[in-house]
Order: C-alpha cells, then structure tokens, then sequence
C-alpha cells in the first residue's frame, strides 16, 4: 500500500495530524510540499527522516488528543538543522501541523494530488500492473486504460484513475493536457492504434508530454511503416520513444521493465 493510501485508510476510520513542509532555506532532506500523516501508532509518508522527523512526530502527537476532540490549531514550527539535531545539511525546514479527519479526505485528495504530473498508461497486463504498483508510490497521476472488461485489480493506489475504454483509443481525447503516455496494451493493433491517435492529437493540440511505446526496434520498424502509410511524416513519427525504460536495464521480468519504465518518466518529467 502506498503512502497516501495508508494515510487515507486510517485518516477514514480515525484522526490524525498531517505534517507538510511549508518552506526551506539552504541544503534540506525535502522539499516543500513533502508531507507525514501521523496517528496514535502509524506513520505515513516523510518529511526527511533522522531527528527532524523523530521531533515532528513527537510534536505531532502532542497535539493528537486535541485533533481528536477537533479543537487543535495548525501551527508553524522552524527547525534548523544543525548540531542541536544531529543532522549536518545546515539549511532550515518550516513545518506546518495541522489536524486532520475523515471530513477533510475530499479536499486533501485535490491537495496532495495537486503538484502530481500526468501519466496515461494503456495496457493492464503484466508490464502494466508492474509498473502501476511502482507508480503509485511516486509523484504522478496516472489514468490507467485497457478495452478489456475485468482487468483491472480489485484495489489500485490512490493516485490511479482505471477507465474501460473499447475502442482502447477512443481515450486518448481525454487525456490530460501535458500527459505522459506509456503503450504497452496486449495488442499490436490496439498499440498501432493507440500510437496513432496520440500523434493525430499531437497534430491538433500537441499537448502530450511524451509517447512512449512498449516493443523492440524491430517492431517500431514495422510501425513506422505502417503509420507512414496512415500519413504520418517523419517529424510525427519523431515524437515516439521506442524501446522504452532508461538504456542499460536489459532484464525482461515485468518488474525489471517496470523499473526501467519508471525511472525514464522520473527522469522526463519537467520540474514545477
């Protein structure tokens, strides 16, 4: 279970203090925006680890018994990160405490959510389901898509949207501006037809962030082929990266892969 889905399990059934960086100075162990959800016994998330975090979370049981009763203000504390807490990145962390119940789970799913980048997978065989499990515990959203009925597992992390989409490529429309796409479906032909709706979107609004696809270099080959003779041009054609996943991994487990594929979208994600 990732983090988030942690935080919202027990955040359902129980109060707790979340704990966000609010603002840094200088070399620090997060960056602004990180969070920890803390409860009676359970944490979720970090805000850097090592004594930082060891006397945020004391601090944020302190202030249990008043979120539970709902009577507990947020506050800002300033922490410096020197030798007073054994730790030598110099820089200083402002952490915001603020109670948190199960009436507040709307607004912080928008909140946490808010700073995530946008990934559209098509496929949800084994590659698929690999590399969904590894994204839910980093900083995208992902829109999970396949044409077929029941693929999908029971429970997906928070930060998974799946869609039943038949024509697969008939989701593409409704992409979210700026998304990654990944293509990996169980079909050659659902992944040509997938490949060429994204590049005819890109034609209209050129809005997706990469397209990457699933395959070796002979099947792209054959791809390219076959996309020049739908009038695809070679600067169309340009904007595919296949093979996906960073070079130098060369397993074929579905995990493997799946690690390749996640560091190349960690490693292609613009910053802001």
């Amino acid at each position: 279970m990732s983090h988030t889905a942690h935080f919202f399990t027990r955040l359902a059934r129980e109060p707790g203090v979340l704990v966000t960086v609010d603002g840094t100075q200088g070399s620090v162990p997060r960056e602004a925006g990180a969070w920890m959800a803390v409860f009676a016994d359970a944490v979720a998330g970090t805000v850097g680890g090592g004594h930082l975090e060891f006397d945020a979370i004391a601090q944020a049981r302190q202030l249990l018994p008043a979120a539970v009763l709902g009577a507990a203000a947020a506050q800002v504390r300033r922490y410096a990160l020197g030798p007073s807490l054994g730790q030598c990145c110099g820089g200083v962390v402002h952490l915001r405490f603020e109670a948190v119940s199960a009436a507040d789970l709307p607004a912080l799913r928008q909140r946490l959510f808010q700073h995530t980048r946008p990934v559209a997978l098509f496929g949800g065989g084994h590659v698929g389901k690999a590399l969904v499990r590894l994204l839910g515990a980093l900083p995208f959203d992902v829109h999970w898509i396949d044409s077929r009925d029941e693929i999908f597992p029971a429970e997906v992390p928070a930060n998974v949207r799946c869609e039943h989409s038949d024509p697969v490529q008939a989701a593409v429309a409704s992409l979210a501006a700026g998304s990654q796409v990944m293509i990996m479906s169980f079909s050659h032909a659902e992944d040509l037809d997938v490949v060429a709706a994204c590049l005819k979107r890109q034609r209209e609004r050129g809005d997706l962030s990469t397209i990457g696809l699933i395959g070796s270099k002979s099947k792209w080959a054959a791809f390219r082929h076959r996309l020049e003779a739908r009038g695809f041009q070679a600067d169309d054609l340009a904007q595919v990266t296949c093979p996906i996943g960073v070079p130098g991994i060369t397993g074929k487990e579905p995990e493997v892969i799946a690690v390749a594929v996640a560091a190349q979208l960690l490693l292609t994600t613009p910053e802001g």
